[in-house]
């Protein structure tokens, strides 16, 4: 194809319903506060009956990532499975209206489109119930190879590989990415995400990966142990850019003898964590497709990961692309 781009994300397709809730709430519907639970339909409505006034938006880790790279001014793709339903419709569109392309697959039969309760405590925590939907669905079919090989990078989250298509998916795009010259970077998106595929995971990022993103506990868990210097120095081995995230603490971002602390961009009150890893992946990856170097990518990243943290929603608001040219200088 003739259009180029710097990012495509391959991830699920969901809509995101956001609430603020008392901590009670969790206990009262039987929730592990501040962890991604995967629900099934029945579940997810049942939960969702029971949640105060909500924010409804169109998301999915990816998803909100593509966002943040578009609003940067990248230019991007993204590459996943909906429904031909309302909510499915309200997603492409809403995608393609942020500037990012949308060649989602979209099914006529099926599973509907998915959905993700997302519920904010006072701490501004959060705990998100996934009903994945029609995005289980998505198979190696469903990765357009004209699509990847017009991209400097695949961008890849995680969370897909509750599902054993999707990671044929994921390493079909890759071995495309990577034939025709690109880069193929991962999230590893939760902990308890990466305790369920672990040895999938440390295989894809020892032979699959350039670019890998992970918070503290999910670099612990890839390689079961408490020390993070130690993660450290395992995940250098084993793929190009490693950028560790660490909440309060900042960022270290890794590659090969390279090693830079990233500061965290304070922020005057912490109102919701939720899309902060995949804020700063955008910014990241923004920094890294313009040629920009580590620390300076790594600067835009946090400053994403600041800014959506102080109101509501994985998405940003203010204009990220005057903070970002700031950093550039």
């Amino acid at each position: 194809m003739s259009e180029r781009f710097e990012v495509v994300g391959i991830g699920n397709a969901l809509v995101d319903v956001l609430a603020r809730i008392e901590p009670g709430f969790l206990d009262a519907q039987s929730l592990t506060k501040g962890i991604m639970t995967l629900v099934d339909a029945d579940t997810s409505d049942r939960i969702y009956a029971a949640m105060p006034p909500a924010v409804e938006k169109s998301g999915g880790s990816c998803g909100n990532t593509m966002a943040g790279f578009a609003a940067l001014g990248g230019k991007g793709a993204y590459i996943g499975k909906i429904r031909n339903d309302q909510l499915g419709r309200i997603f492409r569109h809403d995608m393609t209206a942020l500037g990012v392309a949308a060649p989602v697959a979209m099914a006529d039969d099926g599973p509907s489109t998915g959905r993700c309760l997302v519920l904010v405590t006072p701490d501004a925590d959060r705990t998100m119930l996934t009903y994945l939907g029609a995005a289980t669905e998505l198979g190696p079919e469903d990765v357009d190879a004209a699509v990847i090989q017009a991209a400097d990078c695949v961008y890849m989250e995680g969370y897909l590989f509750d599902k054993e298509r999707a990671k044929q998916a994921f390493i079909k795009a890759a071995d495309i990415a990577h034939a025709a010259g690109g880069q193929v970077s991962l999230t590893l998106s939760d902990p308890f995400c990466v305790g369920r595929h672990r040895d999938a995971f440390r295989a894809l990022v020892e032979n699959h990966v350039d670019i890998l993103f992970a918070n503290e506990e999910e670099i612990l868990s890839l390689y079961e142990t408490r020390d993070f210097d130690a993660a450290m120095q395992a995940v250098r081995a084993h793929c190009e850019i490693a950028c560790l995230t660490r909440s309060e603490k900042g960022s270290v971002i890794v590659s090969g003898e390279a090693f830079h602390v990233i500061d965290a961009v304070p922020v005057a009150k912490v109102v919701d964590t939720t899309g902060a890893g995949d804020q700063y992946a955008a910014g990241f990856l923004y920094g890294w497709a313009k040629g920009l170097d580590l620390a300076t990518s790594g600067r835009i990243a946090s400053m994403m990961a600041g800014e959506v943290i102080s109101h509501v929603g994985p998405r940003t608001e203010s204009d990220v692309k005057a903070a970002m040219q700031k950093i550039v200088g």
